[in-house]
């Protein structure tokens, strides 16, 4: 038996409470999703800034490692 137009057409309206709950659902899918997205770009900026300390830290090591030119011996004729 095929379901009657007003079934197939139209969504149920729901009670005022399950309307809510819904509304209560959305709000918070949309607050998480807010929350997921700025979580996401603080770690993005974090990580930039991590990796450029590390750069830094490892042009400043690469400086220091270099030794002094040694001066040239000099021999002493006897």
């Amino acid at each position: 038996m095929p379901k009657r137009a007003q079934e197939t057409l139209f969504k149920p309206k729901l009670s005022q409470s399950e309307s809510k709950a819904d509304s209560v659902s959305r709000i918070a899918m949309s607050m998480i999703e807010q929350e997921s997205t700025l979580r996401e770009a603080k770690i993005a900026r974090l990580k930039q800034a991590r990796l450029a300390q590390e750069a830094a830290e490892r042009a400043i090591a690469k400086a220091a490692v270099k030794p002094a030119a040694k001066p040239a011996r000099r021999t002493a004729k006897a």
